[in-house]
């Protein structure tokens, strides 16, 4: 069985192995970063910061500025504009035996 010192001899061989991995792959790494940003238009302004050009994620969720009129109100004053997933109060409710239509706001 190996004792302590030996280990410790393999962690230190094996951590200079590493660097010296590192030290052999970091041009070839910055060669193909800058080869990147040269493709994409990127330039170290829109690195620094984690600022860079607004991008739109696709299927991204963006909140509306004009939220959808409630079309539903609990007995509590809860509100529900019909979109989406039922609330929990009026699926309890709905779960009661009571109707969704029952809770509908008339305009």
């Amino acid at each position: 069985m190996n004792n302590l010192i030996e280990i410790q001899n393999q962690i230190a061989m094996l951590q200079k192995q590493a660097e010296e991995i590192k030290a052999q792959e970091f041009s070839k790494t910055v060669q193909e970063i800058l080869a990147k940003m040269e493709a994409f238009g990127i330039t170290v302004a829109d690195l620094e910061g984690g600022k860079g050009r607004p991008r739109k994620v696709a299927g991204s969720a963006t909140k509306s500025s004009n939220p959808a009129p409630a079309k539903y109100r609990g007995p509590n004053g809860e509100t529900w504009s019909g979109r989406g997933l039922m609330p929990r109060w009026l699926a309890a409710l709905v779960a009661q035996g009571r109707t969704k239509e029952s809770f509908a706001i008339s305009s």
